[in-house]
């Protein structure tokens, strides 16, 4: 028996493409656009396609400067608090050498200090003795 009505029937179709995770597409876009490698050594090495890689590039390129400018950010948020912290120390720093000069009689930080800094601990000096 022939059945007349044969109709193929088309299994649905699936992906042939390698699963290649986030972080991977992101590094091998920063490796081109860095400058490292070009796109077609990167289809090569990586054993992809360069409209695989140019799609990633496209789609990606948004996120990537995102991701620069929080970056940027947050370094700018710990250089600030970095800097916060070194000056109180330095506060700290300037408080116990006029602590220091007092007791000794000596001024040390004139010799031993650039000037701004001697100068800084003078005015402290004179604040204190107000």
């Amino acid at each position: 028996m022939v059945n007349r009505n044969k109709q193929k029937k088309h299994p649905s179709r699936k992906k042939s493409g390698k699963q290649v995770s986030f972080d991977f597409k992101l590094s091998v876009i920063d490796e081109i656009n860095n400058g490292r490698i070009s796109v077609n050594y990167a289809a090569k090495k990586y054993n992809l396609s360069r409209s695989t890689i140019q799609y990633w590039m496209q789609k990606l390129s948004n996120y990537g400067s995102k991701a620069k400018h929080v970056n940027k950010d947050m370094e700018i948020k710990k250089l600030k608090e970095r800097n916060e912290a070194l000056e109180f120390i330095k506060e700290f720093q300037q408080d116990m050498i006029v602590e220091f000069e007092k007791i000794t009689g000596e001024e040390l930080s004139k010799k031993f200090l650039p000037g701004h800094l001697a100068n800084e601990i003078q005015r402290k000096k004179k604040k204190l003795t107000k």
